[in-house]
């Protein structure tokens, strides 16, 4: 594929395009003309975060022009076994796991709140504007068509019992003896992925580990604990690792369908 600029413009944005001709936003122009030093004429590749990849022309400062816009230019099914990471957001670092996890490619992640989480004076609303912006250039960077979805934040225990049976959930623990490692419980998934389309999630505790109650509900609710390591990795190591696991792990799981 060629090596052009890649620009995210949101589904809703393409889909109300008239006339071919999409108006930029002052942003999208300042990165377009200052950064990347586009110059009229030439070609770019817009995608809508949900498989589709257009060309466009750069027809004004401001302004593109999207070659058959009726007919995508590549277009990608979204996988069939998504892949998501919950993880307690830590006092630093989860900037670079919302990078990551999405260069990697997992589809959904969830920030949680917990117990012993040391993080917790968040204006969320404002920190999922800047999630969402850091989401959308780890998407134009690693060159994805599916942009992966950051929801809202929820505690560990009410995120929990919102599970549906669609979904497969382990949760990572360190310290334990006689644990599946990831990858083990991954292969143990498998006649549950070949039955039907699911999320495979894996889950990272807080800097400051689990707490009683939440360990008694987990037990209770029959969810694996699983080691990512025999060595106590931080929040933004575990997510990345975890990221890793599951990606290798679907890509295993395509070869042999």
């Amino acid at each position: 594929m060629e090596d052009l600029t890649r620009l995210i413009i949101s589904h809703e944005r393409i889909e109300n395009i008239k006339n071919n001709y999409l108006e930029l936003y002052k942003e999208e122009a300042h990165y377009l003309n200052k950064v990347m030093r586009l110059k009229n004429g030439k070609e770019i590749f817009i995608a809508n975060g949900k498989g589709s990849l257009w060309k466009a022309i750069k027809v004004k400062n401001d302004c593109l022009e999207i070659i058959k816009l009726k007919k995508p230019y590549l277009f990608q099914e979204q996988e069939i076994y998504l892949l998501g990471i919950a993880v307690v957001i830590p006092k630093s670092g989860f900037e670079d796991i919302l990078k990551m996890c999405t260069e990697i490619g997992i589809d959904y992640i969830q920030p949680l709140f917990s117990e012993r989480q040391v993080n917790k004076n968040l204006n969320f609303s404002r920190k999922l504007l800047r999630w969402n912006s850091i989401i959308k250039e780890a998407v134009e960077q690693s060159e994805r068509l599916w942009k992966p979805s950051i929801l809202n934040g929820m505690d560990i225990i009410e995120w929990l019992k919102s599970r549906d049976n669609q979904e497969r959930v382990s949760i990572s623990i360190t310290r334990e003896e006689k644990l599946y490692d990831l990858n083990q419980w991954l292969r143990k998934q498998q006649e549950f992925a070949n039955k039907k389309r699911g999320i495979f999630w894996n889950v990272i505790g807080p800097e400051g580990g689990w707490s009683p109650k939440e360990i008694d509900l987990f037990n209770r609710k029959n969810i694996t604990f699983v080691k990512l390591s025999d060595t106590i990795l931080r929040t933004s190591t575990a997510s990345i690792n975890a990221s890793s696991i599951l990606n290798q792990w679907r890509t295993d799981l395509k070869l042999m369908h």
